[in-house]
């Protein structure tokens, strides 16, 4: 029997982070409203091209065909457009082969605040007003960024990379190098190692896709020859001594990363380029970059990373 929605693992996607709208969006932006519409339902049976996020939305709807009985993991369409413009956003996705079925069309308004009516635990979207007025709300979201979309079909590992602080916890740490120095940040981590990180807004992803990996570990013990899918990552710009408290925060939350790399200013995109994920989440855009521009990212735009100057926490 599945599991209802409100136990379900959902994510919410906008139609502009699951396929490439740019035409329409020049459309909308350069002819107005009146004119996309007529424009979306004159190509309503052109099927849209695969967007940034689709290889990681593609492979997250794979985990149900692992575990057909409880078929934990859903993915709900949350869209600016109509109904009747969202015709095409649809028929896309029945050809793509994706089971999306639920989807909430708010013609022209944001649909952010529809994030906990579908019990969502994160919601992607191009529009970067959408993620901002989110993640204000207090609801986890991300903006994907433009990037070459990449979808192998005969890699069917879903890899998904993950930064910490102001990401999976929150800017506490930041705030503290930001208004300091180096030494003052890891002393001020050293001193708390022992005391846990409070969540931030991608904390209740990443414990849903520990419980995912737990279910796999469920399936190799019945079977030895189940292969895995799922593979985590967290790529911090921590070193030593300040890594510690980041051990503390995942053990008092009971899960683990499957790789896990403190680079001390390392860039990177050298681990990136190596672990290859679907997708990668940072909450500063001066991590959000690689010189192939083929690895997709998402900026959490969240915390003291996001207000005023840069500076990077090593």
């Amino acid at each position: 029997m599945s599991y209802p929605i409100d136990k379900k693992f959902v994510i919410a996607v906008s139609s502009s982070a699951l396929f490439d709208l740019g035409e329409s969006d020049r459309v909308f932006r350069e002819e107005g409203p009146v004119a996309y519409k007529a424009y979306q339902e004159h190509h309503q049976n052109a099927i849209l091209d695969k967007g940034v996020a689709f290889p990681f939305i593609r492979r997250f709807l794979n985990i149900n065909a692992r575990f057909g009985t409880e078929q934990p993991v859903e993915v709900v369409l949350l869209s600016r457009n109509s109904a009747a413009t969202g015709q095409r956003v649809f028929r896309s996705i029945r050809h793509h082969g994706l089971n999306i079925s639920r989807a909430a069309f708010t013609e022209g308004k944001s649909p952010y605040p529809y994030i906990p009516a579908f019990n969502a635990s994160l919601f992607l979207s191009a529009n970067e007003s959408d993620v901002l007025q989110a993640i204000d709300a207090g609801y986890p979201a991300g903006a994907v960024l433009p990037s070459i979309v990449v979808d192998d079909p005969d890699d069917e590992e879903l890899r998904v990379a993950f930064d910490f602080d102001g990401v999976l916890a929150d800017d506490e740490a930041e705030t503290v190098y930001r208004n300091g120095q180096l030494q003052q940040f890891h002393q001020h981590e050293q001193d708390r190692s022992h005391i846990p990180h409070n969540p931030g807004p991608l904390a209740d992803l990443f414990r849903k896709l520990a419980f995912m990996q737990k279910l796999e570990d469920r399936a190799i013990e019945q079977d030895r020859s189940y292969k895995r899918i799922l593979r985590t990552a967290i790529i911090t710009a921590r070193n030593a001594p300040a890594h510690e408290r980041v051990v503390t925060t995942l053990e008092s939350w009971g899960v683990s990363a499957n790789e896990t790399f403190f680079l001390g200013g390392m860039k990177k995109d050298r681990i990136l380029t190596v672990f290859k994920p679907h997708i990668f989440f940072d909450d500063q855009k001066s991590h959000l970059s690689t010189s192939g521009r083929d690895i997709p990212m998402v900026h959490i735009p969240f915390g003291i990373a996001n207000r005023g100057e840069p500076a990077e926490m090593v």
